[in-house]
């Protein structure tokens, strides 16, 4: 029986646009995903320059109060002089980030984001006689101490409209990057340690689909996470047998990438938190060159014509970002969590809105040269760290993991159908300072 385009209707010729439109997909047959640590938008690329259409702090005064609650606080503005070494680790918890969005620890659903809360937060734990450790959360780097990122950044495509999935903590962040939702998880402990999350994620979505993954985990001589690879954060995994297998030191990604025998999937998982991730006290520069030799392997792989690797950063840390994130977006399943306030009282969060803006880039001989990514070319939601899983379904043809993944925007547009021949050989080296 033959069908005409009437007969189908309005869901054959939608079908048929968005493929058009994703034709180019294709052309990526390897995606690397490396998700650093704990810095927001401002402070890695607030500093650009070298596209004015950047979202950053270039041409815009950022500055907080040192108490949101007096209207006669002294203000702290943001300057480029953050520093390789930041001693300490800014407060990011769901209750912290609140008062960093909100300035207050109990918002309501129509409250607004102010996004003037990181000194208050910031001088409530460390208290203004420390002056620089409270005021450096608003800080930025000039371009030249973040090298790395910025020549990534100006030769591929820098999202300055990208949120976090939780406002709050990195493992909570990473379960919604690998599975769509936390499963009610607000803080870095608990489950992801014993591979207690029950939810589905993409390693099994792979598996079970005859896509090839491989989770590499930094454990060089300098030191191991103290957090477990995000694939162990799944009983599946542990279950499945994948966790002997498929959970391998990075050593093996250099080797692999050398070799061009990198799986469809490689996940990377920075060491955590005193050398390559930039997690505090992590050295900036140290994360910039792990990065650097990421991309460097990368480019001179005989896979490289076909690879796409994204580079993000699970959350914001506690550092300051000036862009509100998005409210009302769907949490991804029905689970809540609580947690006790600075100031004694008990907050429920909902996962009903993103976290703050960090960096994230994509880089491949097809995509665009230092293209400005903001908003999608289409639909009001603003993309997110779920956008991958939403990508990545479409190059593969997998079922959407959650709801939080269905409303994410995919990026499948931004790639092209006209190989590079113009991409850098090598990233810079970013010195210490």
């Amino acid at each position: 029986m033959q069908l005409s385009v009437a007969t189908l209707g309005l869901g054959f010729i939608l079908c048929t646009a968005a493929r058009s439109q994703t034709s180019h997909i294709n052309n990526i047959k390897n995606v690397v995903v490396l998700v650093q640590e704990n810095r927001s938008f401002d402070t890695l690329a607030g500093g650009f320059t070298y596209n004015a259409t950047i979202d950053g702090l270039v041409n815009h005064t950022y500055c907080n109060p040192a108490d949101t609650l007096s209207s006669t606080s002294s203000n702290f503005c943001a300057a480029d002089t953050a520093k390789n070494i930041v001693i300490i680790s800014p407060d990011h918890s769901i209750t912290g980030g609140n008062m960093q969005i909100f300035g207050e620890y109990h918002p309501s659903t129509d409250a607004n984001s102010s996004m003037n809360g990181f000194i208050t937060e910031q001088n409530r734990i460390y208290h203004l006689k420390n002056k620089p450790v409270v005021t450096e959360v608003i800080n930025y780097y000039n371009p030249d101490l973040v090298p790395v990122t910025n020549a990534m950044a100006e030769n591929f495509v820098l999202f300055d409209r990208w949120f976090a999935s939780v406002p709050g903590a990195s493992n909570p962040n990473r379960a919604y990057l690998t599975s769509g939702t936390s499963y009610g998880q607000g803080q870095d402990k608990g489950l992801f340690y014993h591979s207690g999350l029950p939810q589905t994620s993409i390693f099994q979505q792979l598996s079970e689909k005859n896509v090839t993954w491989i989770n590499y985990e930094n454990t060089t001589n300098l030191g191991k996470s103290s957090s477990p690879p995000d694939s162990l954060f799944y009983k599946w995994t542990t279950k499945s047998g994948k966790s002997k297998t498929n959970v391998l030191p990075i050593d093996r990604f250099y080797q692999d990438a050398k070799s061009g025998a990198l799986p469809q999937f490689t996940w990377i998982n920075p060491e955590c938190c005193k050398y390559m991730s930039m997690h505090p006290k992590s050295p900036v520069n140290m994360g910039e060159n792990f990065m650097k030799g990421i991309y460097d392997t990368l480019r001179s792989s005989p896979q490289w014509n076909q690879t796409l690797l994204i580079i993000t950063w699970d959350e914001h840390g506690g550092f300051g970002d000036h862009v509100p994130p998005p409210t009302g977006v769907p949490a991804g399943d029905h689970l809540t969590y609580t947690e006790k306030a600075p100031d004694g009282k008990k907050y429920k969060f909902h996962f009903d809105r993103l976290g703050v803006r960090v960096p994230t880039i994509l880089i491949s001989p097809w995509v665009e040269k230092g293209l400005i990514q903001n908003r999608p070319k289409s639909g009001n939601n603003d993309f997110t760290h779920t956008s991958i899983l939403k990508f990545m379904s479409e190059l593969w043809g997998l079922d959407s993991l959650s709801p939080r993944v269905e409303w994410s925007p995919s990026f499948s547009d931004l790639i092209t159908n006209h190989l590079r021949n113009d991409t850098p050989r090598e990233m810079p080296n970013a010195a210490g300072y």
